[in-house]
């Protein structure tokens, strides 16, 4: 028994030392992925429709009435599939992370990082098992074209090093998207019109954000997941975190001290501006709307993006470094 709570303590003792990263291809993925799998240039970003998110309007929802498929006890949040009346199938996300993910995931797309179609919608019934009215929902399609073909992590990826991946750490930052675990990270396998496969590396389920992150002591020795990291969708206590505290040479120091300081370490000023200065391209109207398309209201809108806009201004600020 000793020798078996041993083995266990140096496993937590080695969790919580550092890790390093490593510019590696994920297994099974051929090839080396070029960089436009992770991020496009968003050339088009003042025109882009932030209210109806990479999907468009024409993927958008049809109705409010669903078919039931099944329950989805996985994850924080609860969900179903469900199939509207055209027969196509949706996953379907309940509770505080569906206002967050679906604007988060807007947001993300509008400055060059891939995300799959999401859609908020307050009112729905499905019909079936469970049948009745249902709380507000994250609504994402689960389309032929787009397969689900492997998982990629923070660590470990092709994209280390470059200046779209650690600008997606600094967005994820300003919108205190915390939940980094790699089962979040999807890699698509998107057929074109010309029959052949494109990849997309995705940061998805993005719904653990737009609140605050939080440190247990524990974390400090042990970099384990369940001890609560943060919290979602909760407008006080985004409004309460920091963003940047201080720059001490090429590494930046951020009001984050959870169990992905590793991956935050390799963050350097220039990357921190370059982030910042696409997101300030999008205009009022886009802020508000990505805002909108989660179901925020008003005020809560106005309160969210004055705070991004600070942090982004705080981003800004280190162009100079």
């Amino acid at each position: 028994m000793m020798r078996v709570l041993l083995v266990v303590a140096l496993t937590f003792v080695a969790s919580g030392c550092g890790r390093s990263l490593r510019q590696i291809s994920p297994p099974g993925i051929p090839g080396s992925p070029a960089l436009s799998e992770l991020w496009q240039e968003p050339a088009d970003i003042k025109t882009r429709d932030l209210l109806h998110g990479a999907g468009g309007t024409a993927l958008a929802p049809k109705g409010s009435s669903f078919v039931f498929v099944a329950a989805d006890t996985t994850g924080f949040s609860p969900g179903f599939d469900v199939t509207d009346s055209g027969g196509l199938e949706w996953s379907v996300k309940t509770g505080p992370e569906a206002q967050s993910e679906v604007t988060t995931s807007r947001i993300l797309w509008a400055i060059g990082f891939h995300q799959p179609p999401t859609y908020y919608v307050d009112r729905w019934t499905l019909t079936g098992a469970q049948a009745g009215e249902q709380p507000a929902g994250r609504f994402r399609p689960k389309l032929k074209a787009e397969e689900v073909v492997g998982d990629w992590s923070w660590y470990e990826n092709p994209f280390i090093g470059s200046r779209p991946y650690a600008g997606l750490v600094v967005a994820n930052l300003i919108l205190n998207s915390w939940d980094w675990k790699t089962s979040n990270n999807k890699i698509y396998a998107i057929k074109n019109g010309a029959g052949t496969a494109e990849r997309r590396f995705v940061v998805r389920d993005v719904g653990a954000s737009l609140g605050k992150t939080t440190y247990p002591h524990v974390l400090k020795w042990f970099r384990l997941r369940g001890f609560g990291q943060g919290t979602r969708n909760d407008l006080p206590g985004f409004e309460a975190q920091g963003f940047i505290t201080g720059v001490d040479g090429d590494r930046v120091k951020f009001d984050y001290r959870g169990i992905y300081r590793d991956v935050i370490n390799s963050v350097t000023p220039a990357d921190v501006a370059w982030a910042s200065a696409l997101m300030s391209r999008l205009s009022d109207r886009q802020w508000d709307d990505a805002f909108k398309a989660g179901g925020y209201g008003p005020d809560e809108r106005r309160r969210y993006i004055l705070k991004i806009k600070e942090k982004i201004g705080q981003g800004l600020a280190l162009s100079a470094n």
